[in-house]
């Protein structure tokens, strides 16, 4: 059943995102809104595949903040990475460089305002980000970053990119952890029938020391390791 299923989702997921990519595309010449709307329904998208031939459920414990913020999310799956603008007011998201050399999706992505990160770049590059980013802010968008760099197996605990105190020091945003149970789901080629759960945290005041941060930061998105 777990095998059908698949077979089912990947042909839907993938010409579905290839016929909203193109649809994004084709409006983000005529209306902003409409653009953004279907970048939105390309995470929806996601999130119906999911439920209705996976079989899986989506949980959401807390709710996000009415101001801008930077949310730095667990990152277990591909899942979270899509599903940022149906679970966000319109997120700029920072996402490794290499992505956006994909061809419709990268000029889609930049278009819809999601930064580059090349961590081989090293000051010029986080300045680079800090420039985008506060545009973002200035634009009342919230920012989302996955501190621990790339896709930690689900129950695994990794410390956090070193980038991600420079950026939260320079920005001077409130940090909000989200922790997040996709990896039993979402598996690279099984996707499985089960609970994809979010668990916000309390947000973290700007100012603090960086080991302090990032242990807080640590500790809240793998709240849900056990």
């Amino acid at each position: 059943m777990i095998l059908l299923r698949n077979i089912a989702f990947y042909p839907a997921f993938y010409i579905g995102s290839f016929l909203i990519t193109a649809a994004s595309l084709l409006s983000a010449p005529f209306s902003l809104d409409a653009f953004r709307a279907r970048v939105r329904n390309w995470a929806q998208w996601q999130r119906w595949c999911l439920k209705h031939i996976i079989g899986a459920e989506l949980v959401i414990d807390g709710e996000p903040q009415d101001e801008p913020v930077l949310y730095a999310i667990k990152h277990e799956s591909f899942f979270e990475a899509i599903d940022a603008p149906a679970l966000l007011d319109c997120p700029s998201v920072f996402a490794k460089k290499e992505l956006f050399a994909i061809p419709g999706w990268g000029r889609a992505a930049l278009a819809y305002g999601l930064i580059p990160v090349a961590r081989d770049q090293g000051a010029k590059m986080l300045m680079g980000m800090i420039r985008s980013a506060k545009g973002m802010i200035a634009d009342g968008r919230p920012l989302v970053i996955f501190p621990e760099g790339t896709r930690v197996p689900h129950g695994e605990r990794r410390e956090l990119q070193a980038g991600f105190a420079g950026l939260y020091k320079m920005l001077g945003l409130p940090v909000v952890p989200v922790a997040v149970e996709s990896g039993p789901v979402y598996h690279r080629r099984l996707k499985r029938p089960g609970t994809i759960t979010y668990k916000f945290g309390e947000p973290i005041p700007p100012g603090l020391p960086r080991d302090e941060v990032e242990r807080k930061v640590l500790d809240a998105i793998n709240a849900l390791n056990d």
